[in-house]
């Protein structure tokens, strides 16, 4: 087993990335949209997954025979605003970072 084989990552099997040389503004660009999308999909994910929280502890109080239930799905729920949270806040300092990596080398 000396040989080695590629790593494949589950959602950037085909994109390689250039080496920062032979990256052009251009592509700093387009990683700073990429970053910038998935910024504001990880934040409407934290808004829905939120609401459906909210919606939960409501159901909860309103359905007392299976509040259990409802307050498993409710804190599931909360778990999972706050993970999406974390996913957009984590892109937004990606995309802050290739907004600044892509001004340093338009200035060489």
């Amino acid at each position: 087993m000396s040989e080695e084989k590629p790593h494949h990552h589950f959602f950037h099997h085909n994109k390689e990335e250039k080496p920062a040389e032979e990256m052009t503004s251009e592509d700093y660009e387009k990683q700073t949209k990429q970053h910038e999308h998935l910024e504001q999909l990880g934040g409407l994910g934290a808004i829905a997954a939120g609401a459906y929280a909210l919606h939960e502890k409501h159901q909860a109080k309103k359905d007392p025979e299976n509040a259990h239930s409802h307050k498993i799905r409710e804190e599931i729920a909360a778990v999972a605003a706050v993970g999406a949270g974390g996913f957009a806040f984590h892109e937004h300092h990606q995309k802050k970072e290739a907004k600044k990596e892509g001004a340093s080398a338009h200035r060489n």
